[in-house]
């Protein structure tokens, strides 16, 4: 018998490839009327759409040609993707508990077990993110409210950025420790000085998995998950980094649990054992130690990234536009002064600032596409019906950068924020933090965070940039799923 020819077995592979693709198609058919959608190939979907160029701008090319909800294959699993206001609008708020689903994240499973609030589903998210933000929203334990936490921690900040002394620095370690004394503060009780080494290794863990978990690598692992967990890589690194941050915050709960006073809780941690101790006899009861560890590091490594990044971000946009951190600083002098520290009540009277700092959230888009949702159920939609734990992909970049809402949405103004008489302006189009059951449950503390990190910096001092602020580049470093700054140095001269 004689060899088979080159051309017969690639006849045989694509023929074999076309059958797969119906059966796949026929299949995904057979369990609801799914949007359309650009064709899938076999085992990869339709990873060749998305090649080659940031996530966003892949997904409004598509929407040119398939309307705002399509459906797109990440290798065998359909997602649903919501392309502009209209749509994210319908789905997350005006049918908010048909949506309110995490889809599966297989490296997030793999970490979070399907414990704390941001990638659980069911009874548990419901209990943990009522009890967080419950805990949040009355956060008068001790001597301290967040926002006074946050004053005292500005204030070790402007210090180290002082003892720079002019010289050139490059901030994102300072303004990562800062934002994470914040959350440390809340969840521990206490902060740490920037050079402690557990502090420092929560700090370098935290960057490194979002590094990680923004890859390629971590976008290989969550669509072949039962592939990649035979091939050694760098996402084995994440279980273990996790496991080492476990150990930091058991350690810290340890230490609570010896010294709680059910009267007089101190933080986070207290407030937990303190709920798990009235409600241990209940069904069905989710307040365990694994969910009071997930929900500390959730807290740690989402409070501290997006924070930290979008002050970053900022202060090298603000470089770019010295004449916008002029009339910042100019309306902080007359509003606040020099004497004392800017407050949350000071922020009605600064419109300019405020707007600035909104702008700065919806020109980074800092997450371009929303962590992905699932339908709870068969789900209507627009003429189609979403099969039950189908992911929903709201793509956040197609409302922020809205061109009817946000004039000349890719050039950086401030007057996007502002009515005609220079008042702040309000946008329902502002989704930094996505929208409906599933938004950022720590919103209110970043935007306290932001408005008093930033405008306690520009009070004190001037931003010098080590170039020609023509020259300086604000476009996102690409790949990954969050739009990162590039890195750079600057100087900060006191006023």
């Amino acid at each position: 018998m004689e060899p088979l020819g080159m051309s017969t077995i690639l006849l045989v592979i694509c023929i074999s490839c076309l059958l797969l693709s119906a059966v796949w198609k026929r299949g995904a058919q057979g369990k609801g009327k799914m949007p359309p959608g650009p064709t899938p190939l076999p085992l990869i979907g339709n990873a060749l759409q998305l090649k080659g160029k940031p996530l966003d701008q892949a997904l409004r090319k598509i929407s040119e040609e398939y309307g705002p909800v399509f459906t797109l294959y990440f290798g065998m699993d359909p997602a649903v993707v919501l392309y502009g206001y209209e749509a994210i609008k319908e789905a997350l708020i005006d049918h908010g508990n048909d949506f309110a689903a995490r889809a599966k994240i297989p490296l997030a499973e793999r970490t979070s077990e399907g414990k704390g609030v941001i990638f659980s589903n069911g009874e548990n998210w419901k209990q943990i993110r009522r009890f967080i933000l419950s805990t949040l929203r009355n956060f008068g334990m001790g001597k301290k409210s967040i926002e006074e936490r946050i004053q005292e921690e500005t204030r070790y900040l402007l210090e180290k950025f002082h003892d720079t002394k002019g010289q050139p620095f490059d901030p994102h370690n300072l303004l990562s420790c800062a934002t994470s004394n914040v959350i440390c503060s809340i969840v521990f009780g206490k902060r740490y000085e920037y050079n402690d080494e557990k502090f420092q290794t929560l700090i370098a863990v935290t960057d490194e998995n979002n590094v990680l978990f923004n890859s390629l690598w971590g976008q290989l692992y969550n669509t072949f998950p039962v592939l990649m967990d035979l091939i050694p890589g760098p996402f084995q690194r994440m279980v273990q980094h996790c496991a080492k941050c476990r150990e930091i915050v058991l350690e810290e709960a340890e230490e609570h649990r010896a010294t709680l006073d059910p009267n007089s809780p101190r933080d986070f941690i207290d407030c937990f054992f303190i709920r798990m101790d009235q409600e241990k006899h209940n069904e069905p009861f989710e307040l365990t130690m694994e969910n009071m560890v997930i929900c500390s590091l959730e807290l740690f490594g989402a409070g501290t990234e997006t924070s930290s990044m979008t002050i970053r971000y900022g202060l090298l946009i603000l470089q770019k536009y010295p004449e916008i951190e002029e009339k910042v600083q100019e309306e902080i002098d007359r509003v606040v002064g020099r004497s004392r520290m800017p407050s949350m009540a000071d922020r009605g009277q600064m419109p300019y600032t405020d707007a600035v700092i909104h702008e700065i959230q919806r020109f980074i888009s800092l997450s371009p596409v929303s962590l992905p949702h699932a339908v709870v159920k068969d789900t209507p939609f627009r003429g189609y019906v979403i099969p039950k734990g189908t992911t929903i992909m709201p793509v956040l970049t197609s409302v922020l950068y809205d061109g009817k809402e946000f004039p000349n949405p890719t050039e950086f103004d401030p007057g996007h924020f502002l009515n005609k008489d220079r008042t702040f302006r309000k946008s329902n189009y502002f989704m930094p933090f996505s929208a409906g059951k599933r938004v950022c449950a720590g919103e209110g503390l970043a935007r306290m965070e932001l408005f008093l990190f930033f405008t306690s910096i520009l009070q004190n001092f001037k931003l010098k940039p080590l170039t020609d602020p023509k020259d300086i580049d604000i476009s996102p470093l690409e790949g990954g799923m969050n739009n990162f700054p590039r890195p750079y140095k600057f100087c900060v001269i006191p006023r």
